[in-house]
């Protein structure tokens, strides 16, 4: 305040010092006071120099009015960057296009924002002069993105602020709407599969594109009419506009911008051709873009020095609000943004030279929610509504009055005869909008806006602006926590209470301390207020606190339903608001207008439509948990509640000194060594493999194999799941072994997992061991196992299900239709079914009586081979759940499709009869 009020009395804006050091008090006091605050590039930058010799690199721009020239100062903090939002151009040459990235960076170094309009850029599906294809806008993006990623925001823990718009015309829209939900989609896979934080400053997000920009689409109201009339439309080349780009159903392109606004957020929508209907000075260039929170819409290559009011400090004690000390507070913040302009630097020399040229500002507001619920007023209602009208047409008045002061003691802006007709003609539009206020607001406000537009119109005819523009409403969240605000800029809460995520980490919860106000204004008493207020620190909510009126509850409706609430403000009551307040603007609104979680994409496709309808410039939506991080929640368990709880591998590893054992292997003449590393119970946890005469790259392959084996067990996969999976895997080097328990291994893989299993999982020896029923035999070779093998391995027949030593057969399973019985050695036989229609054995229908003797000479010749013979009836359900365990690795019959079963070294189908390979 004290290098504000300094520069104004040495430029000659106070008629004495006396007069400049007025100010400075006011100034003061508003600030100190929270009445107001500038925009953090004032408190990031302004007064360093002056105050406390802080010096800098040369880097910024400034006007130096004795040589009527842009120079470059010595220091940059002797011409602080005062200004948080800036809209720059890029033509289409590399020069441009890299020189903007540069430019950004600075911007983002001191605190400010930027956006530019990437439709200079020609699409990917145009060519370039020298016969190459270009990558298009999306490519750069790519750049500038990771520009804003690396520069802190005023050398702060602040993020950068960016926003591109590409219009609908351009045709790559397509990839640009679409460009920021793929990104979250990776976002979401890192999060849920790969347990990745989801705080915006974790890993998942900081590894995928485009998180840094907000991305709007700016709409004609061509494109807006051919979306109502269901039409086509058609894109053009940027270099050759006479020539059609891709063309797509109107309403399927706002359509996709629904769908990926619904899931992410992004792309807003900023109505080009209503921008351009209030744009003040159109002679000297058309808006393309907007800074990053589109409230500032201007000329590209300028900027804007943001303030806002804290409304709460203008309410009085009665209720009403106190129209003389908002008007002054609002006139006193006016001029020290304007004697900013001059004594703050800029990237560029086109924005420093613009910036005193047409001098466009931003006056605004915060807190309008809270001044709503102070007074009883549902945020969704016509007499809410015509507060904000009202409260804002007197804003725009003051600043636009001001303004005209200025001019008449030091000049309009040096754009104004150039523009003068089309900006009084917008002037005039602004003034007949006070009489379209909502009638439900209080008549003393309404005529007080009527009052100071009269004004507005007079002085300005008489001396014209001093600002091409004056006010804005912006989003303030850095400056509302500053000025203790419970709601920010138009915005009503987002919840009674609620978490936000800092940005260092951990939560900060915030409770809304205008709640016991509104229920005094609503004639509550102090009990009952003390109960209610306990209430809602409990549970978050005032829905269910008891003494509560059902037709109070709308009062106390947020943006977001509450944790064990079903309330909140519909989507259509934020589109009512804006509509109120932008005609009362220079700008647009920075505002998001908040969808609840089961809000549909033709729900978010028609809240665009309605922006369009009422005559906004800009709309943004957020569907409460579109994105897998947000930074305010309406719960401190929100991630509790509204994402999956996964838990996190861990790893198991061996003791450095560990037992182990080491088995040589012989398959087909290639020879190795298989060491398992045991834990202290006996369990495997590692695996080598050393191959005795093999190359490097079988070698390589083996012992590569071992360590990732290694680490599964170790992070808990069962070893049972590999033995199943890679037994009996086909491929060479195969042949014979000399380990009787696997005489013939398939591969050295099958191998391994039939060794391991025989070694470490109770009972795979006996139900796997070679001859009898299981066909690991060849054609000569006499069975083994039997009494022998079951007392070697007791718990092989629990295991397996396979007959005991003694002879006795398990207990069939409950529900089979047959029972098994011993047969031959290692073998079992199929009772009589319980069901005699079903098919026999191997062939369909049920034997002739005739036939039963032949039947019963082969079944017994069967038997005697080691085969599984079932008596007629048996269905193939029960003969196929009988064969499951001794078919992993049989093919398909070639017949009849069933799944075979081993048998010696060929496969034998227990449906049709059919032999594969030989018989």
């Amino acid at each position: 305040a004290r290098t504000i009020a300094d520069w104004g009395i040495a430029d000659g804006y106070f008629k004495s010092r006396e007069d400049g050091e007025n100010f400075y008090r006011d100034l003061s006091w508003l600030c100190v006071h929270r009445h107001g605050a500038f925009n953090s590039p004032v408190w990031f930058n302004v007064g360093l120099h002056h105050q406390y010799g802080v010096k800098g690199a040369p880097c910024n721009w400034r006007w130096d009015e004795a040589k009527r020239d842009v120079v470059m100062p010595d220091n940059p903090y002797e011409y602080p960057q005062g200004s948080a939002c800036f809209i720059q151009s890029v033509q289409d040459n590399m020069e441009d296009i890299m020189e903007l990235a540069r430019s950004e960076a600075m911007l983002f170094k001191f605190g400010s924002g930027t956006g530019t309009d990437l439709s200079t850029l020609r699409s990917q599906r145009e060519k370039l002069a020298g016969g190459g294809k270009p990558s298009g806008p999306l490519s750069f993006m790519r750049v500038y993105d990771q520009v804003a990623a690396v520069v802190k925001s005023g050398g702060k823990t602040r993020r950068a602020a960016k926003m591109q718009s590409l219009k609908v015309t351009h045709p790559d829209v397509m990839e640009f709407i679409e460009c920021k939900a793929k990104e979250e989609n990776k976002a979401r896979v890192l999060i849920e599969k790969g347990g990745y934080d989801s705080n915006f400053n974790g890993e998942a997000y900081s590894s995928i594109l485009f998180q840094n920009a907000n991305l709007s689409v700016r709409l004609t109201d061509d494109f807006m009419e051919a979306v109502d009339r269901d039409d086509t439309w058609t894109t053009r080349w940027v270099t050759d506009p006479s020539k059609a780009g891709p063309s797509w159903k109107a309403r399927d392109v706002l359509g996709r911008m629904s769908e990926c606004a619904w899931q992410c957020g992004d792309p807003g929508v900023q109505y080009d051709t209503t921008i351009n209907r209030w744009h003040t000075c159109p002679n000297s260039g058309r808006i393309n873009a907007s800074n990053p929170c589109s409230e500032y819409m201007f000329l590209d290559d300028t900027a804007c020095n943001l303030s806002s009011i804290n409304l709460m400090k203008f309410r009085r004690a009665d209720g009403t609000f106190d129209v003389d000390r908002f008007s002054a507070a609002c006139r006193v913040f006016f001029v020290a943004q304007e004697i900013l302009v001059d004594h703050a630097s800029y990237p560029t020399r086109k924005i420093a030279r613009n910036s005193h040229l047409y001098r466009p500002l931003g006056l605004g507001y915060s807190n309008l929610g809270s001044l709503l619920m102070a007074d009883g007023h549902a945020y969704d209602s016509d007499a809410g509504r015509g507060l904000c009208g009202a409260i804002t047409a007197i804003l725009h008045g003051t600043a636009n009055r001001t303004s005209a002061e200025l001019a008449a003691a030091v000049g309009p802006f040096e754009g104004f005869a150039a523009n003068r007709e089309p900006m009084l003609a917008v002037m005039q539009m602004h003034r007949a909008a006070v009489d379209t206020i909502e009638p439900a607001c209080p008549a003393y406000l309404r005529d007080a806006a009527r009052k100071v537009w009269e004004e507005v119109l007079d002085q300005g005819k008489r001396h014209g602006y001093r600002n091409a523009q004056a006010t804005v409403l912006a989003p303030t969240g850095t400056i509302s926590f500053l000025m203790d605000c419970d709601t920010t800029g138009i915005e009503p809460d987002i919840a009674l209470v609620k978490y936000k995520q800092l940005a260092g980490g951990g939560m900060l919860k915030i409770v809304n301390q205008t709640v016991p106000l509104a229920l005094r204004t609503l004639g509550y008493d102090e009990p009952t207020v003390e109960s209610i207020l306990a209430y809602i620190d409990k549970n978050d909510t005032i829905e269910g606190a008891t003494g509560i009126h059902d037709k109070h509850l709308s009062v106390f409706d947020c943006a977001f339903k509450p944790r064990l609430g079903k309330r909140s403000i519909a989507w259509q009551a934020h589109v009512k608001m804006m509509a109120a307040a932008q005609p009362f603007i220079s700008g647009a609104i920075s505002k998001t207008v908040n969808m609840p979680r089961e809000t549909t994409p033709a729900e978010v496709g028609g809240a665009y439509m309605e922006g369009w309808r009422m005559g906004l410039k800009a709309l943004a939506i957020y569907r409460d948990g579109s994105k897998e991080s947000q930074p305010l929640n309406t719960s401190s368990e929100a991630d509790k509640t509204a994402a999956k709880v996964t838990a996190s591998p861990r790893r198991e590893r061996l003791p450095d000194t560990r037992r182990s054992i080491t088995h040589k292997f012989n398959v087909g003449g290639h020879e190795g060594y298989i060491t398992v590393g045991l834990y202290d119970d006996g369990r495997p946890g590692e695996l080598f493999i050393t191959m005795a005469k093999e190359g490097s790259t079988i070698g390589g392959l083996m012992d590569s194999f071992g360590t990732a084996v290694s680490m599964s067990l170790q992070y808990g996969v069962p070893l049972e799941v590999y033995v199943k999976k890679f037994s009996h895997t086909r491929f060479e080097p195969w042949g014979y072994t000399k380990n009787p328990d696997i005489p013939v291994a398939k591969s050295l893989v099958d191998y391994l997992f039939r060794w391991l299993g025989n070694e470490f999982i109770p009972g795979f020896r006996e139900a796997n061991r070679p001859g009898g029923m299981h066909g690991h035999t060849s054609g000569g070779e006499e069975a083994t196992g039997g009494d022998a093998e079951s007392e070697r391995s007791p718990a092989a027949m629990k295991a397996s299900g396979l007959a005991d030593g003694q002879g006795k057969a398990p207990a069939a399973p409950q529900g089979s239709t047959s029972t098994a019985k011993p047969l031959a050695k290692g073998g079992t036989q199929a009772n009589g079914s319980a069901n005699p229609t079903s098919h026999g054995a191997f062939a369909a229908g049920t034997p002739k009586p005739a036939a039963k003797a032949s039947t019963a000479a082969s079944n017994k010749r069967l038997e005697q081979a080691g085969v599984m013979v079932f008596e007629p009836g048996t269905s193939l359900g029960d003969r196929q759940s009988q064969f499951a365990k001794f078919q992993i690795d049989a093919p398909a019959c070639d017949s009849c499709g069933a799944i075979t079963v081993r048998n010696g070294n060929c496969y034998l189908c227990h449906n049709c009869g059919n032999s594969m390979g030989c018989s």
